[in-house]
């Protein structure tokens, strides 16, 4: 069975307010403009979740909103506390309990671009792989029968792209 995973880092986010937490920061307009990009993006080219396991920070949450509403259809969504700031190895666990054959997960760096690193068989050669800015979106494809069967090394990136190259006038 092949599996597939979207690993989308949070749209840019919002510093102006010195009362927020870290937590509670909010996205800021070119967050707000780059993740609903995303989510045409996705659906243009197939890239279709079944399902979503988001971080439960506040910007993770508005950025899963604007993307999700581009989506065709509604996609159930879980906000796991567990996922605001994780590592590569706690992202797994969380994956590990998914349900569906295609996953969107929406999370932070650098524990997202260290497991859309540590997941791929041959690295993206994309010049912004390597850091991978807000909004940023990997499709990768994995050929295991349950989440909880992958392991490092093992995917196959189908596509990786940054909102800027979709913000285009």
């Amino acid at each position: 069975m092949t599996l597939r995973l979207i690993l989308t880092r949070h749209a840019k986010s919002d510093w102006d307010n010195p009362l927020d937490t870290d937590h509670q920061r909010p996205l800021n307009p070119r967050g707000k403009r780059s993740a609903p990009l995303i989510g045409c993006w996705l659906a243009e080219q197939g890239y279709l979740p079944q399902e979503a396991l988001i971080s439960d920070a506040t910007r993770t949450h508005e950025t899963w909103a604007l993307l999700s509403a581009e989506l065709p259809t509604p996609v159930p969504a879980q906000f796991e506390r567990a996922l605001y700031l994780a590592g590569p190895d706690l992202m797994l666990r969380c994956l590990a309990s998914a349900q569906t054959k295609s996953v969107i997960m929406i999370g932070h760096n650098p524990g997202i671009a260290t497991l859309a690193e540590m997941l791929l068989a041959t690295p993206v050669t994309h010049p912004g792989f390597a850091r991978y800015p807000t909004c940023a979106t990997l499709v990768a494809e994995f050929d295991a029968e349950n989440w909880s069967d992958l392991t490092p090394g093992t995917g196959r990136a189908l596509d990786f792209i940054v909102p800027r190259e979709l913000d285009q006038p």
